[in-house]
């Protein structure tokens, strides 16, 4: 059984449910693939499929580039029980002969969202050359590091802090509590700095607020040192900032059209087995790990934006997102339902019963097939940083090309 790609352009455009599914190495997928497809190479299926595709009955079409790989994966995804399970005809090549935009390198379409929200919104940002000047002339600045905490911890912009992403509007006056206070957010590319810019924006911050343009990329390339191994954290807010913080998010998820629910009413969604349906408490995992509500997997609100196709690899499903203070689900929330999905904010009570410990998902892989992202580590060549900003800068007019997205910016 195969599907032809303009079948699965309908579904995407119709926002049906489907997971199109690249079963080549990671290194392979970014050179090219479909802007919603996700990867899960051949020899991870068995580890990985039941947890990103939860569904049986998923529609999933699966592809490779001609290298073979395609069949076997068919037969293994209907070995562990998937009984809608098609190849998509023709492969790659037959995606790219109908006419079908190909995207490269990771988390594309998240990326290419995060280029539509600088550019439909203007979200400031200042070069690394000015950042630097800056910070050596002592003025009142305040670096918000963006990322995870250990991509933070293997490199950082001097003076920075670590505040992941989905943790920003809940943290940033605990690191900046004067509103004539400049906060300046990074990541190590582009996506990550835009969005937390733009969600401390959005929130309504009184500072002034820019990204650091092109992340500890352009820093690098201005010749400008950064820091390894720091340790810095930003503590949340208490008291009424917390609550302040909490009502500007709730705010912000509104505006973008995000649903709330109870735990009763997720009972029922759960019930609808028609539907794919995603739970996450978006929370860091070491606060995740002391109490999370049962049925909730951990993915930290700022990578769930990041890497969505990831996390939730069937596009068209629902998500319910979890959090003790609401923030964090909120903005996490407001980009989801930007980006196109059906999404909710569970309004529950962390004072029962909670599970305790990771959430049993897949283990992280490991360097086979990985594709080396140009903005990890210390030692990526110049040109190969210079290549992968300029990949970036054309992600809006290759939106426009494709046409499947279906994104808003409020």
């Amino acid at each position: 059984m195969s599907k032809h790609p303009q079948e699965i352009r309908i579904a995407l455009l119709a926002r049906r449910e489907i997971a199109l599914i690249d079963v080549r190495e990671e290194h392979d997928f970014a050179q090219g693939h479909p802007l919603f497809a996700a990867q899960i190479p051949l020899r991870l299926i068995e580890a990985e499929a039941r947890w990103r595709i939860p569904r049986l009955d998923t529609p999933v079409v699966v592809y490779d580039d001609g290298e073979g790989l395609a069949e076997a994966a068919v037969e293994q995804l209907r070995a562990l029980g998937y009984t809608d399970v098609a190849l998509l005809t023709g492969g790659l090549a037959g995606w790219r002969d109908a006419g079908f935009e190909l995207f490269e390198d990771v988390n594309s379409y998240s990326k290419a969202f995060g280029e539509l929200v600088e550019h439909n919104r203007h979200t400031p940002s200042l070069p690394a050359e000015e950042v630097y000047a800056l910070i050596e002339e002592k003025a009142d600045i305040a670096i918000l590091d963006a990322r995870r905490f250990e991509e933070y911890a293997t490199m950082n912009i001097p003076s920075g802090v670590s505040v992941p992403g989905a943790e920003l509007v809940l943290r940033a006056r605990a690191v900046a509590p004067d509103p004539d206070t400049t906060i300046i957010v990074n990541c190590a590319g582009r996506t990550r700095s835009i969005i937390g810019t733009q969600s401390l924006i959005n929130a309504g911050l009184p500072n002034r607020i820019f990204a650091l343009r092109n992340g500890t990329i352009g820093w690098t390339l201005a010749g400008q040192a950064l820091e390894t191994g720091q340790q810095r954290r930003a503590e949340p807010a208490q008291g009424e900032t917390a609550e302040d913080a909490r009502a500007k998010a709730r705010t912000v998820a509104y505006r973008a059209g995000v649903k709330r629910i109870t735990l009763p009413e997720l009972e029922q969604l759960r019930t609808e087995t028609g539907r794919t349906l995603y739970q996450y408490d978006v929370r860091l995992p070491e606060i995740y790990a002391r109490g999370h509500l049962p049925g909730f997997r951990n993915a930290q609100g700022g990578q769930l934006v990041q890497e969505t196709d990831h996390y939730a690899s069937v596009r068209g499903a629902r998500l319910v997102l979890a959090d003790d203070h609401g923030s964090r689900a909120d903005m996490t929330a407001s980009w989801l339902a930007q980006m196109g999905w059906e999404v909710y904010v569970l309004d529950a009570d962390f004072s029962g019963p909670l599970e305790q410990g990771p959430d049993g998902g897949p283990p992280l892989r490991g360097a086979e097939g990985r594709y080396k992202r140009p903005y990890e580590g210390t030692d990526n060549k110049a040109a190969a940083m210079q290549a992968y900003l300029d990949w970036e800068y054309g992600l809006v007019d290759q939106l426009v090309r494709d046409g499947t997205h279906g994104f808003f910016v409020i």
